[in-house]
């Protein structure tokens, strides 16, 4: 016998028993779960309890499965937010390849003509790709333009152009529009802002380009690394150009939200943002507006030459964009909601290395750095305004745009630095050998700097031969006007070794070793002591101990850095001479050790971060007076938290319905132990360190 009995669960009752089942819901609001949980029952079977639901479609009671969770949810919101009749709705549509029949979880069929498919919905599949070719085939079976993928947390909408190509659009027509209508929409930066399918859809610019990839870009014939650039370059452009209206938002929202400007949660901002009057704003221009492929293509040139000649250096003047028209509508659609200013750069970086590592970059031993691990060092560090600081091993430059942050005040955003502080920018630097990464760090810093960087394409620790790359002409017009202000840091003209840096932050390539002769006569850690007293050149020399070398040399006395290293280098019988050069040069202040999986998926060498001072008697500039001593405290701290999976994957923390939390400027929190971001956390590493140098009176926090 099977017992009706009316729901009298509290919710979080349910919640633990229907919303765990699944990974995650997070794409719905409370709201639509709330009413979803108000409609069920259970049903007692043999002692033990069943959800049911009565289908908004089928008008029968169903098991409510973790898939027709998801399906009842979306099914609320096609009939209640886009207006689509119940009668236009079909569950488990019978859709024929020759005998074979398969069923589609949501068929919207065309209001004039019933029987034809107009929008065909995928619910989850745990990969989108699987979604997606499934959508393919149904579409390509029925002629239904329109595709929805969803498994709960991330959502993709699809237009169907022709059977190879599916191109991602930013929203559905709802009943009473079309397509066009869609795809003609006014579109400003305060669309953008609103419907940003990092935070919307819960994707990643990653795994955005990883379904380019699979669409159209692994046979397109082109430099996927140089096609995806030029595309997020021309992006960032066209935001730019939409600085004046970034403003006026910006304005309205200090209006509207009063004294709660400062505590505003981002998704109270975004509902702020929905009442700003953008009838006046600029449309945005890097978007596929259902012109020709041709006409998309001229006019995304187009803007990409804007682009070249606003931040030069980048690309050269004749650079175009190889993609096939075809092939570039479909990669425009895809990126063209993914709002990439006011990032704090985790966005365009984790797409980044993944596209320099398809160039190898990961063999060289380099990869960037999280910036979780970034902001805590620059934390620790407290670089102040006026400070000189460089990265020798730049890659994204993230230490040098994280303290262009700390000293201005100002994230990544569209809106200008004030002019007083440019100076300050100029004294930022940033080295790298990577010629591709070098130019992706030019154009973060450009933006970042307002116009002006010092990032330069040089090998580090061959300083000798920077000469030889002035002598270029085209090396001097890109890099040129930040080479001489590099020089005059020298601490003897002419000579590239020593510099008189207050900051350095680096990680520097820690994989193979250095053996040419050329380079290794220049450092006191490639040769080796015999008993005798005897100094011998050693044959070869691992990179990352040239690099603590190099990095000292950078510096002043009294200055200050962060360099991460492998593990072993603190371990190791035979890196003793490693350990005692770094004593000798510099006071110790700490060692923090990352967790393994900080640099996965790309490496799980386990590292930690030397933080030094330079020993310097001189207390004239109390600022870096750091006397030597021979007995002191170091700070230690070992990271539980890195912020990533054992598979690389960021891990984010989430609120009490599943949603990733965001912090007040709309980034995804991650979950860490290196510092408390801006309250968003517990306390962390980096404010007990500032807690002991403060103890301490180290000189860089003394007036703090």
């Amino acid at each position: 016998m099977v017992n009706y009995t009316a729901l009298n669960h509290n919710m979080d009752f349910i919640m633990t028993n229907i919303f765990n089942e699944i990974n995650n819901l997070s794409l719905f609001s409370q709201e639509e779960k709330n009413n979803l949980i108000s409609r069920i029952k259970t049903k007692e079977i043999k002692g033990k309890e069943q959800n049911y639901i009565e289908c908004l479609v089928r008008k029968k009671e169903i098991v409510l499965t973790p898939e027709e969770t998801v399906r009842q949810l979306y099914l609320a919101r096609l009939i209640n937010d886009y207006g689509y009749e119940i009668s236009r709705i079909k569950l488990e549509h019978a859709i024929h390849f020759g005998r074979e029949v398969k069923r589609a979880d949501i068929v919207i069929f065309e209001k004039e003509r019933p029987t034809t498919e107009y929008i065909v919905v995928e619910l989850k599949k745990d990969k989108e790709k699987e979604g997606k070719e499934q959508l393919k085939s149904y579409c390509n079976a029925t002629g239904a333009s329109i595709a929805i993928w969803t498994n709960g947390s991330q959502i993709s909408y699809y237009n169907r152009k022709d059977p190879n190509y599916f191109e991602e659009i930013t929203e559905i027509p709802t009943s009473s529009q079309t397509l066009k209508d869609i795809l003609d929409e006014k579109f400003t930066l305060k669309d953008l802002i609103i419907k940003d399918k990092i935070l919307k859809e819960g994707k990643t610019l990653k795994q955005i380009i990883l379904d380019m990839e699979d669409e159209v870009l692994a046979n397109a014939g082109v430099d996927v690394f140089e096609e995806c650039f030029k595309l997020i370059f021309t992006k960032l452009y066209d935001e730019k150009l939409s600085n004046d209206d970034k403003l006026k938002i910006n304005w309205k929202i200090e209006e509207l939200a009063g004294d709660e400007l400062n505590d505003l949660e981002y998704s109270k901002y975004l509902e702020l943002v929905k009442q700003v009057d953008d009838c006046r704003f600029r449309c945005l221009e890097f978007r596929n507006k259902g012109e020709t492929d041709l006409e998309l293509k001229k006019r995304i040139q187009d803007l990409f030459d804007k682009a070249k000649r606003q931040w030069k250096g980048v690309f050269s003047d004749d650079a175009k964009i190889n993609l096939a028209p075809s092939h570039l509508s479909v990669c425009v659609s895809s990126i063209q909601d993914i709002k990439l200013f006011n990032s704090n750069l985790q966005v365009i970086d984790e797409a980044f290395e993944y596209l320099v590592s398809k160039s190898a970059k990961g063999e060289k031993g380099q990869y960037f750095t999280p910036r979780h691990v970034i902001d805590m060092c620059v934390k620790m560090l407290n670089p102040k305004a006026g400070e000189h600081m460089i990265d020798t091993a730049s890659g994204s430059c993230g230490f040098p745009v994280h303290t262009i942050f700390k000293i201005t005040g100002k994230l990544f955003s569209n809106t200008d630095i004030p002019a007083e502080q440019k100076e300050n920018i100029l004294k930022i630097f940033g080295i790298d050998f990577d010629e591709k990464v070098v130019r992706v760090s030019r154009t973060l810093n450009l933006i970042a700097g307002d116009g002006n960087t010092n990032v330069l394409h040089l090998n580090t620790l061959d300083y000798d031969r920077w000469v030889e790359n002035t002598k270029s002409i085209e090396w001097n017009r890109v890099y040129g006007e930040g080479f001489e202000r590099l020089k005059e840091l020298g601490v003897t003209r002419g000579n590239n070794k020593e510099f008189k840096f207050e900051l350095l932050m680096a990680n520097p390539p820690f994989a193979g070793d250095i053996k040419e002769t050329r380079i290794l006569t220049k450092y006191d850690l490639a040769f080796s002591e015999d008993k005798k007293g005897t100094k011998k050149q050693k044959n070869k020399v691992g990179r990352d101990i040239l690099f603590i070398e190099r990095n000292l040399d950078f510096v002043r006395p009294g200055g200050r850095l962060a360099i991460v290293l492998p593990q072993g280098r603190y371990n190791n019988t035979s890196d003793k001479d490693v350990r005692e050069y770094i004593a000798d040069k510099a006071r110790i202040l700490a060692v923090i050790g990352l967790d393994v999986n900080t640099f996965k998926p790309h490496t799980g060498t386990k590292t930690s971060v030397i933080f030094l001072q330079k020993w310097n008697d001189d207390n004239s500039d109390p600022k870096y007076y750091c006397p030597h001593k021979d007995d002191y405290p170091i700070f230690f701290a070992v990271s539980e938290k890195s912020g990533k999976d054992n598979s690389g994957e960021y891990v984010y923390i989430k609120d009490e319905t599943g949603r990733k939390r965001t912090d007040k400027h709309g980034h995804f929190i991650v979950e860490h132990d290196l510092h408390n971001q801006n309250g968003e956390l517990s306390d962390g590493i980096a404010e007990a360190f500032i807690e002991f140098a403060k103890s301490e009176n180290l000189s860089f926090w003394s007036e703090d």
